[in-house]
């Protein structure tokens, strides 16, 4: 069988690289294009299996290359790379015929799912059960996994709370692995990632007709996870509109497709998660009492990295081991010893993306200190200062600490400090900072 080949059209060398990298990692050949121009030659010249297009390029907009796979070879699925929030370009990539898009600044983990889906590619996963990947034997872990022991034997709802990058999804697929559902699907959502416009068909999918560009009956998450677990990542950001949407198909056990009639039984187990205050947003008045009581039946928390210290060692050995396909970790001892001592405000997350880039860029066989290229710890605001000037300035550290973490892209500091972008931007500017 012939290895698939993925056309990367892109400007930014830097994104050029990472895709390159990860589908290399992920058995796949890359063609790389940084125009629409080079693009249109490649396609021209050979078929690909899957062509993956920014959308702001140098002489043209990626519409032009969705169409014109559309035309010319109508059976290459492509999928766009829009700005983060340009709701306009999702919309406008999808009715030109993209099948899906990722959002700036791409996760490689939605990168990975992506590929995944488009070319039917095996997840280059161990054959043992999933569980092996909530690493760490630390007691806040021990709780956890017991925890989730307990709530795979009921099919009552629960929210997993905690902060960014701290697994999860990964507990959430536990949970469903260790109970009666496992062998059915398991469908991850990320709620803050689907335009408000598109919320409804994706969710409880539409007939044929319904709208501009609807050729065909299509399912939505919740016929796809029939049987199976829902997992609604960050639900806290679903708007008003479409909380008593869900309320209505949760209390219902139905939905009803756009443009349809008839409602359609639908089994369905929903596992939330959020890095907010949920009952805070409910206080609010961001997030319906209704909804919330329906979601959280039953709370787990995830622990903060910095909270299991004890399981970092094991962890960066067990994420160095997956990207090096099984070889041996090669981290230096003074590395092990500079992240037992970092403080990981992006938690597992972070500490995967750092080695990963550490591994990529990193020129000799042993990962050292200066590989990791971890952001400066700030020093603690002093408490000897009034309380609203004490405020700002650890609200200060924060900021400057995730804007060092993310090479000053706003967009990925706003994620990371979990608020929006136009809240960093107002805390930016009141607070002073260049």
């Amino acid at each position: 069988m012939k290895t698939p080949t993925v056309l990367i059209v892109d400007d930014e060398p830097d994104l050029l690289d990472l895709a390159d990298l990860t589908l290399a990692r992920m058995g796949l050949n890359a063609v790389r294009a940084a125009s629409v121009a080079a693009a249109l030659e490649c396609l021209r010249a050979r078929q690909y299996d899957l062509c993956l297009t920014d959308m702001r390029l140098p002489d043209g907009d990626g519409l032009e290359i969705v169409r014109h796979i559309g035309t010319h070879a109508p059976l290459t699925p492509v999928a766009v790379i829009t700005a983060y929030g340009s709701t306009d370009n999702a919309v406008a990539a999808l009715k030109a015929g993209a099948f899906d898009y990722l959002a700036k600044p791409v996760s490689l983990e939605q990168l990975r799912s992506l590929v995944r889906t488009a070319l039917k590619v095996p997840q280059q996963e161990s054959s043992g059960p999933r569980k092996a990947r909530l690493v760490g034997d630390s007691p806040p872990m021990r709780q956890v996994r017991a925890m989730a022991a307990k709530l795979a034997r009921s099919q009552a709802p629960v929210v997993i709370s905690g902060e960014s990058g701290t697994g999860k999804e990964v507990v959430a697929r536990l949970i469903h692995d260790l109970g009666p559902r496992v062998g059915r699907p398991f469908l991850a959502v990320n709620c803050g990632a689907i335009p408000e416009n598109l919320m409804e068909s994706e969710f409880f999918g539409y007939r044929k007709g319904a709208f501009t560009g609807a050729d065909g009956d299509r399912d939505g998450f919740f016929q796809a996870a029939d049987g199976g677990t829902l997992f609604l990542d960050e639900v806290l950001d679903l708007p008003m509109s479409m909380q008593v949407k869900l309320l209505r198909a949760i209390q219902e056990r139905s939905v009803r497709r756009v443009g349809g009639t008839a409602e359609e039984p639908v089994d369905v187990r929903i596992i939330s998660a959020t890095h907010q205050d949920m009952a805070a947003a409910v206080a609010g008045g961001r997030f319906r009492h209704d909804l919330y009581y329906r979601l959280n039946v039953i709370d787990l928390r995830m622990p903060a990295l910095r909270e299991r210290r004890e399981d970092i060692v094991p962890l960066a050995e067990f994420i160095c081991g997956r990207l090096r396909d099984g070889a041996s970790p090669a981290l230096a001892p003074e590395a092990l010893a500079a992240l037992m001592q970092y403080s990981f405000p992006g938690n597992v997350r972070e500490l995967e993306n750092i080695l990963e880039r550490a591994l990529a860029l990193g020129e000799g066989d042993v990962i050292g200190v200066a590989d990791l290229n971890l952001a400066p710890e700030l020093p603690a605001a002093s408490e000897d200062l009034p309380l609203q000037d004490y405020l700002d300035q650890v609200e200060r550290d924060k900021i400057v600490q995730a804007l060092a973490q993310t090479g000053g892209n706003k967009t990925a500091a706003a994620r990371l400090l979990g608020v929006t972008f136009r809240s960093l931007r107002y805390r930016i500017e009141r607070l002073g900072i260049e």
